[in-house]
């Protein structure tokens, strides 16, 4: 496995534990769906992942060479050009300032954005400011890549076609990926498991493992309604 998460807890100074008991084990090149309620936990477990924060109970066994991180935000340096921000990613792996400007352009073909390089954040339209978060994440050249829900305030087309560059790239590049969303639809699209986190305390309490036939879209539809009750349970519980 890559990462294997053991009766892992997290809670800040005495307040009540945001996650508790979580179980969880990710394998080599899957891509995994983490959904849930807002609130429940779900960035924190990715934090802990990620190693920016320690977990305050259980054991977790994470990759030697860390993991690479995609928030929400594209969070561009907005004085640099799309090719400088991904060079900077670059630069700071110890890549040789020779090769710098190839292998960004490298990148940017990758996220099909070949030609747009020389170009500053506030002139590129949301979804290519991802596209360049998305660069930058896969410069840093880490087999697992956390995304914290990178396409959450775009509109839906632009989300759609975002969804098929970064199911692309993952079969291109064998990497390991945890998306966290609290789009149903979007988990079933992407993920080849969805795991379903309960409200606070969170923890893992169900898995769906999605097959290829199950992304067409009468069965996906199906099984994004079976999830979505399962969330409103989930819910439900937190309310009561």
């Amino acid at each position: 496995m890559v990462i294997e998460l053991c009766g892992v807890g997290k809670r800040f100074g005495a307040g009540a534990p945001v996650l508790d008991d979580v179980n969880l084990v990710i394998r080599p090149g899957e891509f995994v769906a983490l959904l849930g309620a807002s609130g429940c936990g779900k960035s924190t477990l990715l934090n802990l992942v990620a190693g920016l924060q320690p977990p305050t109970a259980g054991s977790m066994e994470l990759p030697a060479d860390g993991a690479a991180f995609m928030f929400q935000d594209a969070t561009l340096f907005p004085w640099l050009s799309a090719r400088g921000n991904i060079e900077l990613a670059l630069r700071l792996r110890g890549v040789p300032k020779a090769e710098l400007g190839r292998r960004a352009e490298e990148l940017l073909e990758l996220v099909h954005l070949a030609g747009s390089g020389h170009k500053r954040p506030h002139e590129l339209s949301g979804g290519m400011r991802q596209r360049v978060a998305l660069a930058r994440s896969l410069a840093q050249d880490r087999h697992v890549l956390l995304m914290d829900e990178p396409f959450a305030a775009l509109d839906a087309i632009t989300r759609d076609l975002l969804h098929d560059e970064l199911e692309r790239i993952w079969r291109g590049t064998g990497r390991t990926i945890v998306f966290v969303t609290h789009n149903v639809r979007e988990a079933v699209r992407l993920g080849q498991r969805v795991l379903l986190m309960s409200s606070r305390p969170g923890r893992v309490v169900r898995e769906w493992t999605v097959s290829a036939k199950q992304k067409a879209p009468e069965e996906a539809a199906t099984l994004a309604a079976e999830i979505t009750a399962e969330l409103r349970k989930e819910i439900s519980r937190h309310v009561r």
